[in-house]
C-alpha cells in the first residue's frame, strides 16, 4: 500500500467528509486519516479503488512484516482511511470494521471473496497475493511462507468523493 502525505485535495476531501460525519464519529477522529492507494503501482490503485467504489471490494490485507519493517501501526477497527487512485487523488473514505492477524494459509474463501479481486476464489487469491507479497518481501530480505502473518482488514465504504462533493454543492 502506498501511503501519501496529505495534499490540498486530500485535506479538502477530509474536511468535506467531516462536515457530514456524525458528531460521535468526529470525537474519535480529530486528525486526517492515512491516505493510501491499494497495491504498489498506479494501475493497481485505480483498479482496486474502482472495486471499492463498486462495492465489490470490502476487505484487504498486508503482510505484518511490512508494518514492522516500516514502523507503521497495525490498523484498528473504527479507523478511517482515505483511499486514493493511481494519481494520488481521493476516491473515497472507508472505515475498518474488523482487523485480524492470520497466517497466509489460513485465509478463508470468504475473505478471498470479500477482497473482490480476480475470480474471487481462494485459489486465485493465493496465486495473486503470493506473487504480490513475494515482490515486497524481496525488498526487505524476507521469503514468503505459507505461515507468514497477514493483517486482514474488513471495511465499509463511508463516502465516495462524488457523493461528498454533490452534497456539498446542494
Amino acid at each position: 500500500m502506498c501511503r501519501e502525505t496529505p495534499n490540498k485535495e486530500i485535506i479538502a476531501f477530509w474536511n468535506d467528509c467531516c462536515a457530514q460525519l456524525p458528531q460521535e464519529k468526529m470525537a474519535q477522529h480529530q486528525d486526517i486519516p492515512e491516505a493510501w492507494g491499494f497495491g504498489d503501482d498506479p494501475r493497481m490503485a485505480d483498479e482496486l479503488g474502482a472495486l471499492v467504489l463498486e462495492g465489490r471490494k470490502t476487505a484487504t490485507c498486508g503482510i505484518l512484516w511490512e508494518y514492522e519493517a516500516e514502523g507503521e501501526a497495525i490498523p484498528q477497527p473504527g479507523e478511517f482511511s482515505i483511499i486514493l487512485n493511481g494519481a494520488d487523488q481521493p476516491l473515497c473514505l472507508i472505515e475498518n470494521t474488523e482487523v485480524h492477524i492470520v497466517p497466509f494459509d489460513q485465509v478463508t474463501p470468504r475473505f478471498a471473496f470479500e477482497e473482490g479481486e480476480d475470480a474471487r476464489t481462494l485459489e486465485s487469491w493465493r496465486r495473486k497475493h503470493w506473487k504480490f507479497f513475494s515482490r515486497y518481501l524481496a525488498e526487505i530480505g524476507r521469503q514468503p511462507s505459507m505461515d507468514m502473518p497477514l493483517v486482514c482488514e474488513r471495511f465499509r465504504l463511508v463516502f465516495k468523493l462524488e457523493d461528498v462533493k454533490k452534497d456539498k454543492d446542494d
